[in-house]
């Protein structure tokens, strides 16, 4: 066995979500489709650079009224697909509720080494912190979700340690929602995608945010998909009760479906969005 009870050809199939959701291609182009649809309503949004490489930029939605909280949106795509002009089909809900939506660009692999995506999304926070006053938002609002591999990430964003850091108050966020996400990268390094990855127990240690809940500094909603393959339940799982906070499951949903709920205030993610941001859920 490699990892638990799975031996190598079961752990590779539990980390590849494809093989679990036969709707899988249909629904990530509608991640494409669906951000296009909301930028001919809403605009094209303001673009901002939070650090000097290319990939270091951020689209904002912005909502109609200045002083609004800002809702930042961490795509998935296994850590090396997709972008933020395909993570605007959440925005017109939280725009509509009276928030900022910031999707985010960092770099991906194979080309980028894990650390260097927590780092930049890292920094793109503290960005938004010291910013926000640029296109009236209100730094003291600022909330992060995440689906997938953007769980990930925002789960690493959640356990910062911001002073340390980037000098800024401990609680730069005020609330994270991580939807199907992987929380301890140690079967993540044994399974196949490592191939991209190139993880070692190092990189395990420090960007496993399971590891590192003694400084989760803000409040933290766990969330899966009903029909997830057994591994990513277990993950979201472990996090939820290691973090002390109830596990929200997606009745009927995958793992892909969970992520399209983001862009629905009625929706399991979009109202518990809303909802961690008191604003209102139409």
């Amino acid at each position: 066995m490699v990892f638990l009870h799975y031996d190598q050809a079961e752990l590779d199939r539990q980390y590849d979500q494809r093989a679990w959701a036969p709707n899988a291609a249909a629904i990530i182009q509608g991640y494409r489709d669906n951000s296009e649809r909301v930028r001919a309503r809403l605009g094209e949004p303001e673009v901002f650079a939070y650090g000097e490489s290319p990939a270091e930029t951020l689209d904002v939605y912005a909502a109609k009224s200045s002083g609004a909280p800002l809702h930042v949106f961490i795509h998935g795509g296994a850590w090396r697909l997709l972008g933020k002009r395909d993570s605007a089909f959440a925005a017109e809900a939280f725009v509509n509720a009276g928030a900022h939506f910031v999707a985010l660009d960092f770099a991906l692999a194979p080309q980028a080494a894990l650390g260097t995506m927590v780092a930049q999304v890292r920094s793109a926070v503290a960005w938004l912190y010291r910013h926000a006053h640029r296109f009236g938002g209100d730094r003291e609002r600022i909330f992060v979700s995440g689906h997938s591999s953007g769980a990930h990430l925002a789960a690493c964003a959640a356990v910062t340690r911001w002073a340390e850091r980037y000098g800024l108050p401990a609680g730069v966020m005020k609330g994270a929602l991580c939807a199907s996400g992987s929380y301890e990268l140690e079967p993540v390094r044994l399974s196949a995608r490592n191939e991209y990855l190139r993880l070692d127990p190092e990189a395990v240690e420090a960007f496993s945010p399971l590891r590192h809940l003694a400084d989760l500094g803000c409040p933290l909603i766990v969330a899966v998909g009903e029909h997830e393959t057994d591994e990513f339940r277990r993950q979201a799982r472990e996090f939820a009760a290691a973090a002390g906070v109830p596990l929200v499951e997606g009745k009927g949903l995958n793992h892909f479906e969970i992520s399209e709920t983001l862009a629905d205030p009625r929706g399991l993610l979009g109202r518990l969005a809303l909802r961690q941001m008191s604003l209102p859920v139409s």
